[in-house]
C-alpha cells in the first residue's frame, strides 16, 4: 500500500488509536495525567483498566462497550468515551453508560445501595453547545433545582468540546492546552513550545507515527482512509437526502400548496437521508469487523 500519510502525529481521537494512547498499561500514566487535569477536585493515584464490554442484566436488552473504563485505588470509576461527529441522544447515552458502572457495584450481592463515585467523561470533536457559548468544559451533576443542593456526591458528568479550543498561550490552562492538541494534532508540525509538561510529552510521543510499527502504520492509513470515506458518504447522502426532499416538496407543493410541500418534502429528505446515513455507517462498523449488537448499540 502506498503510504499517503502526511501529517507527523496521528489522529488519536480515532477508536483504536485511542485506545492505543490511553487505554492500556503503557499508556497508564498519561490517562492518570488526563483524568487529573479533567477533574482536579479528584484525588487520583492509581488506575486500573476495566472490561470495557458490559452485558445487560435484562434479558432482550442490548449491553454497552465503554471506550475506556478504569477504576482508581480508592474504588472510583471512570468512564471516558470519544465522540468525533454530533449524534442524537448523546447526554441521554451518557446517562445510560453510567447506570452499568452504578449497577455492577449494587448487584454484588450487597444489601444496601451504596456505590463508589462513578464519573463520565466525554471528549468531543465537535460543538455540542451554541457557538456564542464560549465555555469548552460542561459539568453536571444531580441537584435540587430550586436550591442547587447536590443530591449525591457519588455521580458526576464531564463533556470537552475540543473546537472550542481555538488558541492556547503560555498563560492557558493545562486542560485548554490538552483539548487543543487532542483536536489539532494531525495538523501539528511539533509540540508547541507551550505544552512542556509531562502529559503533553507523553501525547505526542504516543502520537508520532514515525514511533509505530510497520503494520501500525498500514492500519492508521486503512483507518484514516476509512473516516474520511465515512464522513465523505455522510455528507452526500445528506446532501441527496435534502435535495431528494426539496424536489419532492416542490412537486407536492403545485398540488397542495409550495409552501406546505416544501416543508414537508424537506422533512421526508432529510429523514431519508438520515436512514442513508446509518446504512453507510453500519456497513463501514461491520466491515470493520463489529458485531450486529455493537453496531446497534454505537447507532442508538
Amino acid at each position: 500500500m502506498e503510504n499517503r500519510i502526511t501529517s507527523r502525529y496521528a489522529n488519536i481521537l480515532l477508536d483504536y488509536w485511542f485506545k492505543r494512547s490511553f487505554g492500556n498499561e503503557s499508556g497508564k500514566r498519561l490517562m492518570i495525567l488526563t483524568l487529573r487535569e479533567i477533574l482536579p477536585e479528584v484525588d487520583i493515584e492509581d488506575i486500573t483498566y476495566g472490561n470495557k464490554e458490559h452485558p445487560n442484566p435484562f434479558p432482550d436488552s442490548h449491553g454497552v462497550i465503554f471506550d475506556i473504563e478504569c477504576t482508581s485505588s480508592d474504588g472510583s470509576r471512570f468512564i471516558v468515551e470519544v465522540q468525533l461527529a454530533r449524534q442524537g441522544w448523546f447526554m441521554e447515552r451518557a446517562l445510560f453508560y453510567s447506570s452499568f458502572a452504578i449497577q455492577e457495584q449494587v448487584m454484588r450481592g450487597q444489601d444496601s445501595y451504596e456505590f463508589m463515585p462513578v464519573y463520565f467523561i466525554a471528549l468531543m470533536d465537535f460543538e455540542l453547545h451554541p457557538s456564542g457559548d464560549c465555555r469548552f468544559v460542561y459539568r453536571y451533576n444531580l441537584l435540587d433545582i430550586k436550591t442547587g443542593e447536590l443530591m449525591t456526591d457519588r455521580i458526576g458528568y464531564t463533556f470537552l468540546e475540543l473546537p472550542k479550543v481555538r488558541t492556547i498561550s503560555d498563560r492557558s490552562t493545562n486542560l485548554e492546552k490538552l483539548c487543543y492538541a487532542l483536536h489539532n494534532m494531525t495538523v501539528l508540525r511539533s509540540r508547541p513550545p507551550e505544552m512542556a509538561a509531562e502529559i503533553f510529552e507523553l501525547l505526542f510521543d504516543s502520537a508520532e507515527i514515525a514511533k509505530f510499527t510497520a503494520e501500525e502504520k498500514v492500519k492508521y492509513e486503512y483507518d484514516m482512509t476509512t473516516e474520511r470515506d465515512i464522513r465523505n458518504q455522510i455528507a452526500y447522502s445528506r446532501e441527496e437526502g435534502l435535495a431528494e426532499g426539496l424536489e419532492k416538496g416542490r412537486a407536492e407543493g403545485k398540488a397542495e400548496g409550495r409552501a406546505e410541500g416544501k416543508a414537508e418534502g424537506k422533512a421526508e429528505g432529510k429523514a431519508e437521508g438520515k436512514a442513508e446515513e446509518r446504512r453507510l455507517i453500519a456497513r463501514r462498523l461491520k466491515e470493520k469487523g463489529f458485531s450486529d449488537e455493537e453496531v446497534a448499540s454505537i447507532l442508538d
